[in-house]
Order: C-alpha cells, then structure tokens, then sequence
C-alpha cells in the first residue's frame, strides 16, 4: 500500500524529467495524503500534459465520491480483471510524480524510541507504536509512481479527475517494512504507459515489476508525520 508521499522537486526539474512544455510551480509536499489536489502527467493529442487530480479513484460509475477513499491503490495483479480499474488501465493511465513515499512498521516501545531525539517535538510511547520511514532514491532524484485516473461527473461541480497508485510486490529493501510497494516507471518506459494506443495487457503489465533496491534508502522519520495535516521539512528529515 501506498498511502502518503512526498513532492519537492521544483518545475523545471518536473518539465526536464517528464518531457512537459511547461509545470507551474508547485509548492513543496513533504506530506501528500489521500483526498488531497495531487499533480500527473497524462498524453493527450501526442504531448504531455500535467493536470491535477483528486488522490482516490472514483469509477465513472460511481453513485457517490466515498468509494475513492478505498482506492488511492490498485494492484498491479488485478488490473485487467477489476471493475474498479480495469476501463482506466486500457485508456487512462497517467504519471504521478514523487521524490519519495512512506511506510510503516510496528516497533516495541522497549527499544530506544529514535523520535526524542527531536528536540521539543518528541513522542515517547509506552506502547508498541508504527515508526515511519521514508522511502527515496539516494540521489535525490524524482520518479513516477505508475497511475490510473477516472472522471467522474459531480452533482454539482462538473467533471472531477481522480487517480490511484499502482502497487506491486516489493523489493528486498520493502519488503523489511511492507509486503507491497508502489510502482515505480523506469524513465524509458513513460511513453509506453502514456501510449493511448497500448490497450493490451501484454507490453504493460511487465512495467510494474518491483524497482531495484539498490538505488533506494529507507530512513526513520518523526511519527508527526502520521497526521495527515502536518506537513513541514520535518517529515523527512532522518531520526538520528
């Protein structure tokens, strides 16, 4: 599952990276939660565009918008097969860019709890607690989560675009935290996931395979960031 992540990267990386005319600028997401404005990249008429979608799919077939809040992730395995997903996997599929996502994992509250080494903004817990970790290449660098996105027609507001994140099984480095992962495109594989004329599953679904270990770090972060609401530089900096 993924169910936060993070977006730093300023425009002019964005627009080098993902091939776009241009990326207005985007304020820095150290916290990205479900429900909220997030940015992608579809293929429309030959180019790439960015547009803004709302983090949770809802099926043009939805009677309401709550169905979103259970599908910000869809598995790569199911794809082809599930209502939910499988119109948006032929037809609509998108790039959602990220520098870095989160997981979780329960520690014993007996083990040296890392966040009090924040000063003033420590959370010691007697209980056993979920560490946060963020999870990003070691240079820094950008990527695209693969993404699926739908439109689906408000009562009251017009048209609204919605997406989710593909998930797959996860890499060794993943797999200490969490038995899923999102999946990450390799830069040359973009314009295939963007195709409007790849429909098969064939050339596709080999794409979501798990990305490498090797190029990624997972570091401890403060358990602020477990509110959705708190996003600041915090949420990333390494527990020391």
């Amino acid at each position: 599952m993924c169910a936060r992540y993070t977006l730093k990267t300023s425009a002019t990386v964005l627009a080098e990276l993902f091939d776009l005319d241009e990326v207005p600028d985007l304020a820095p997401r150290y916290n990205i939660a479900p429900t909220q404005s997030v940015p992608g990249v579809v293929g429309r008429g030959g180019r790439r565009e960015l547009s803004m979608f709302r983090w949770g799919l809802i099926p043009s077939w939805a009677k309401d918008m709550s169905i979103g809040q259970k599908l910000i992730n869809a598995r790569a395995e199911t794809l082809a097969e599930k209502p939910s997903f499988r119109s948006a996997f032929k037809r609509r599929r998108c790039l959602l860019p990220a520098d870095g996502f989160f997981e979780w994992t329960e520690v014993d509250p007996a083990q040296p709890d890392p966040n009090l080494g924040l000063a003033g903004r420590s959370l010691p817990s007697a209980k056993p607690y979920k560490q946060p970790f963020h999870i990003r290449l070691r240079s820094g660098e950008p990527f695209a989560f693969a993404g699926l996105f739908e439109v689906w027609e408000t009562p009251e507001a017009g048209p609204l675009e919605t997406c989710a994140i593909i998930t797959t099984e996860p890499n060794e480095l993943l797999g200490k935290v969490h038995n899923r992962m999102p999946a990450i495109l390799a830069r040359e594989d973009y314009g295939l996931w963007l195709d409007d004329e790849a429909q098969s599953p064939g050339p596709l679904l080999p794409l979501l395979a798990p990305y490498p270990a090797d190029p990624m770090e997972m570091v401890p972060v403060t358990r602020l960031m477990s509110n959705p609401r708190f996003d600041d530089p915090v949420c990333v900096a390494p527990l020391v």
